[in-house]
């Protein structure tokens, strides 16, 4: 992905097994990522067992924030599509024991509908 694909938002697939080489410290015993998007610098990480969302922050990415959310506390998710002149697509999460859902933009070269239906696959589980 060239730097002007992650300036506009282009989130790309990243292969599993390149995904959990690169976080393998992160993951529980028997842990395994089973599918990976990258969307600038960070990631989603859908795992056997839960989602990671990876925050890089700052100027030199040093910083990094990891939010793991087991799929058991995902209450409901939605995804808003690109229109023609909105020009980026949503995905909201609402988490047990917040109000407020997080949101993750993406523009409307990633397949909202193919995100959203590995998320139903891990949430409807």
């Amino acid at each position: 992905m060239g730097l002007l694909d992650g300036l506009m938002g282009n989130a790309s697939e990243v292969s599993a097994s390149e995904a959990q080489q690169e976080f393998g410290t992160i993951l529980a015993a028997g842990e395994n990522i089973e599918k990976a998007y990258r969307l600038i610098r960070d990631m989603f990480l859908f795992t056997n067992r839960r989602l990671i969302l990876v925050d890089k922050q700052g100027l030199t990415g040093r910083k990094i924030e990891y939010h793991s959310i087991p799929y058991r506390s995902i209450t409901h998710f939605a995804i808003e599509t690109a229109g023609h002149f909105d020009l980026d697509a949503e995905l909201k999460l609402w988490v047990t024991g917040t109000a407020e859902p997080i949101v993750k933009q993406f523009n409307r070269s990633l397949n909202i509908y193919e995100l959203q239906q590995v998320l139903a696959q891990y949430v409807l589980r």
